[in-house]
Order: structure tokens, then C-alpha cells, then sequence
């Protein structure tokens, strides 16, 4: 039996119940969470969601009175058909305490609205997922901080006190002051004893006891630790080296190309900076169109703009090349890239493509994920099972070299069960 806290969560602190909740319906919400439109921008993602689930997946457990069986007593008021001592029968069975049915037009009850927040919405977005290749050693921009030891303050925290620091300088104030050793003092008791013991003199046997008390008095008024000799460890907060990411986006948006198509593209980007920005807390955006010719764009000109033209892939690899060598260098930045296309190539174009990638673009690049989309009215036909010549260029290519992948999109439904060959732990390449 499990009992629910309905109390409203204190402010700053979360209860057990939200977890639970999001474990006993998480079918529903990943569910939810995965076919999240792509309406905002690809920037704006990251932040957390209201997700709308069913309200028959968030059936709690609850106490409540039998409609049938039991004994009870009933009052109910007279009428025409029964008079007192009649026997009232029982409804026919399957009748007591059913609820109320639908309505004839369709019409019910509104699903349930929830609020993840963004770690929830990306913890269960990218769950059992893997990013090749993290880290590069160089580093160019810094974000984090960290706390680093910066040499010694005279105030602080009982925490942070450097005994040996503390200790160094007690020591070379007293040798500073020349404050008596006890084995001075120890000394001139003896030499007084032994005296004594011989019969001295009265006068020196009292020089020698006014020398020991007046090292006595020094030793007081010099204290083994003063406060002056205290110090503490300072740390200053530093600037501490953050991965950080550039992902190319590139795509065909000749006239071949339909808004289906370009569609299943973007979905495909969106989870592919989801995931970057999950890892790295630096990521830029580059959008790089093409058709015979290609040129760096913003995001809205390069889903929504129309254009003609031929396709030409080479410029697009040769268009992020330069953008790459001018401002991305590869010991800073670690680059991933996806590139969309219905792999229609311009045949004498497929020796530059296989040139430009294997020797320039390739090395350089922690992933690179060549999605080739299906036109919506190919779908079920079998004309998407045809390699095309940018496919069959591309897995030449990427027989030899594991750091390009490649997948067919159909559908929308086909967009994560993908992304999730391509990002887990042991990809299968194709």
C-alpha cells in the first residue's frame, strides 16, 4: 500500500512524491518528452517542458467505500412502487458504481499537464546515450571557476589554518625577541640547587633565584603563539578550462529538397545540439546551405528560405573548412557536424567530396553524422531503398573511417530511434 503526501512541497526543496510520480508514469512522459514538436529555435530547446500525458497513466491508489456488498442499513424515501417490508432487489451486476460514459461527440476528460524541469527533461530525453571523442586538451574559453590556494590571510575559518605556516612564525618571533628557553630557566635551577647543596653564599644563591624568575617574567610577557603569528590558507575562485563544442549544420536545399524533408532535418539537429549542449557548456551553431553554391546563414534562412538551384556538395564541406580554419581551430574546439541531404550529387562532384572528407574535414572532426532523408510520398514505395550517388560515395568512405556515420530517415518516428544508434555507447556505424 502506498500512501501519497498531497502537502505542497516547501519552498527551495522538492518531496519523494515527484520522483515517484515521474517513476510510475515515466512510459508516459518519455513518451511525451519524445515527440516534442520542433516549434522553438534549436538554441531555445534545453530549457524544460510541460508535457501533457493521459490521466489513465497517473492512477494513484485510493481508499473509498464499496458500491456493492457488505451490510448496511439505507433510508430511502416512499413511492408508488415499493411499501414498507418490501424486498429491494440488486441492481443487475456490472451496473453498481460505474462512472459516467463518454461523451457521444467524442468529447473527455483533458489530459494531465506536468512540469519538468530542464535536468529532468534532458535526463530523460538523453538517457543511455554517449558523446564520442569529448575532450580535446586545449582549451580556449573558460566559464566554471574553481577555488585555488593563494597564499595566506591573517583572518579566516578555524578550517582553514596552516599550522605549519602558523607554527613557522611563532618560531621566528620568539628567536626575534629572544624569549628564554625553558632549559634556560631548568639551567640556573640546578646551578642554584647545586650551590645550596655546597654552602654557598646568600648572595649568590639570590642572584641566581632573581635571574631564573626574571627569564620566568620574559618568558610571559613573550608568548609561545601570539595572534600576529596566525595565518590561513586563501583561495581565490580561478577560472577553470570548459569543454566546448562547434556543430556544423549542413543541408541541400535545392529544389529536391521539400519542407518534409528539411523537417526531418531539423528534428535531427535539435537532438544532436540537446546533446552537445548536455555535455559541453559551450556549443556554437553554424548553418551552412547549399545548392551549386553554399554560404553560412542564420537559423530561420536556413530552414524556412526557398531557393533553386543544382546540388553541389563539395562547396558545403569546402564552406566549413574555411569556417573552421578561421575561426574554429581544431586545437580548441571540438567539432561535430550533420549534414541532410536526399543524396542527389552532381556525379563529377563525388571525387571532391570523397577528397575534401577524407583528408581535410574528417581528422579534424569528433562525429559526423550524414543523414539522407526520404520525400514524404517516397515513403512505402521502395524508391528510398536505391543507393544514391552521394550514399554510395559516402560509404566508401566511411568503411575506412569510423568517425563518419550514416543513417536513412522515412519518417518523423525514425528521427530518435536513430539518433540513439548513432549516440550509443557501442554505435554500430553503417
Amino acid at each position: 500500500m502506498n500512501i501519497i503526501d498531497r502537502r505542497l512541497n516547501p519552498p527551495g526543496k522538492s518531496l519523494a512524491n515527484r520522483q515517484r510520480f515521474l517513476r510510475r508514469a515515466r512510459e508516459h512522459v518519455v513518451k511525451a518528452v519524445r515527440e516534442a514538436s520542433a516549434k522553438r529555435a534549436i538554441q531555445d530547446i534545453e530549457a524544460g517542458d510541460s508535457v501533457t500525458i493521459p490521466t489513465d497513466g497517473i492512477h494513484e491508489p485510493s481508499f473509498r467505500r464499496a458500491a456493492s456488498g457488505g451490510r448496511r442499513n439505507l433510508v430511502f424515501p416512499g413511492n408508488k412502487e415499493f411499501v414498507e417490508g418490501d424486498t429491494i432487489p440488486r441492481p443487475p451486476k456490472g451496473r453498481a458504481g460505474q462512472g459516467s460514459q463518454g461523451s457521444p461527440d467524442g468529447e473527455g476528460e483533458d489530459g494531465f499537464q506536468f512540469m519538468l524541469t530542464r535536468e529532468e527533461f534532458l535526463d530523460i530525453f538523453l538517457d543511455d546515450l554517449e558523446l564520442p571523442d569529448l575532450i580535446k586538451h586545449k582549451i580556449k574559453e573558460a566559464h566554471a571557476v574553481t577555488l585555488t590556494r593563494a597564499g595566506f590571510s591573517v583572518s579566516g575559518s578555524p578550517n582553514t589554518l596552516n599550522l605549519a605556516r602558523t607554527m613557522r612564525n611563532s618560531l621566528s618571533r620568539r628567536i626575534a625577541l629572544r624569549r628564554p628557553k625553558p632549559e634556560d630557566v631548568a639551567a640556573l635551577e640546578r646551578e642554584q640547587a647545586a650551590l645550596e647543596a655546597e654552602g654557598g653564599s646568600p648572595e649568590a644563591i639570590q642572584a641566581l633565584v632573581e635571574q631564573a624568575e626574571q627569564l620566568r617574567r620574559r618568558a610571559r610577557r613573550i608568548p609561545y603563539i601570539d595572534p600576529v603569528d596566525v595565518r590561513y590558507n586563501r583561495f581565490e575562485a580561478v577560472p577553470k578550462p570548459v569543454a566546448q563544442a562547434v556543430m556544423f549544420c549542413l543541408m541541400d536545399v535545392s529544389g529536391s529538397m521539400t519542407e518534409h524533408m528539411k523537417d526531418l532535418a531539423k528534428r535531427f539537429y535539435f537532438l544532436l545540439y540537446l546533446f552537445l549542449k548536455r555535455r559541453y557548456q559551450a556549443v556554437d551553431i553554424v548553418f551552412i546551405r547549399h545548392t551549386h553554391e553554399a554560404k553560412e546563414v542564420d537559423e530561420e534562412t536556413f530552414f524556412y528560405s526557398a531557393e533553386t538551384g543544382g546540388t553541389v556538395v563539395s562547396t558545403a564541406l569546402i564552406e566549413m573548412l574555411r569556417i573552421i580554419k578561421e575561426r574554429y581551430p581544431t586545437e580548441d574546439w571540438n567539432i561535430y557536424a550533420a549534414q541532410a541531404s536526399d543524396g542527389d550529387n552532381l556525379i563529377s562532384d563525388n571525387d571532391n567530396v570523397t577528397n575534401i572528407l577524407k583528408n581535410e574535414l574528417l581528422p579534424p572532426c569528433q562525429y559526423f553524422a550524414y543523414i539522407e532523408v526520404a520525400a514524404e510520398f517516397h515513403v512505402g514505395t521502395g524508391l528510398f531503398e536505391r543507393d544514391t550517388e552521394l550514399w554510395r560515395t559516402y560509404r566508401a568512405i566511411a568503411e575506412d573511417n569510423k568517425t563518419l556515420a550514416m543513417r536513412r530517415v522515412r519518417t518523423r518516428r525514425d528521427i530518435v530511434p536513430i539518433f540513439r544508434e548513432l549516440f550509443a555507447r557501442n554505435p554500430v556505424h553503417t
